[in-house]
């Protein structure tokens, strides 16, 4: 099933186990209404660092657009694989993070890249 499909950097056991993990968390009550939750953060807004942590390595245009396009397929990617709704956004804190939406309406996270904070791009 999965010959053909890139993960790059994402390791689907490791998503699997913080899904369940938030799904657990999601059951405690503690979350009133869609329960989004960050599965990883990977500590960086920088354009080259997130192609390097995450192995874009074929990304067309390193740039915020090209970015955005690649993080948006590869979570469109996962999503099918795991049967979760999982999407790519900026922490507080200005990192990119993975999130998980246990959404019992619709579905999609709402582009959560569309607000992001203007990336760091080095120029490599």
């Amino acid at each position: 099933m999965t010959d053909g499909v890139k993960i790059y950097g994402l390791c689907l056991e490791r998503m699997r186990h913080q899904i369940n993990i938030a799904k657990k968390k999601s059951q405690t009550g503690e979350f009133l209404e869609d329960d989004t939750f960050l599965l990883e953060s990977y500590n960086t807004g920088d354009i080259d660092d997130i192609i390097d942590i995450l192995e874009l390595y074929d990304i067309e245009e390193k740039n915020l657009k090209g970015l955005h396009d690649k993080l948006e397929e590869l979570a469109d990617t996962v999503s099918i694989l795991t049967r979760e709704t999982l999407r790519f956004g900026f922490t507080d804190e200005g990192h990119l993070g993975l999130y998980l939406t246990l959404n019992k309406d619709s579905g999609f996270f709402e582009e959560p890249l569309q607000n992001a904070p203007a990336l760091a791009y080095s120029g490599r």
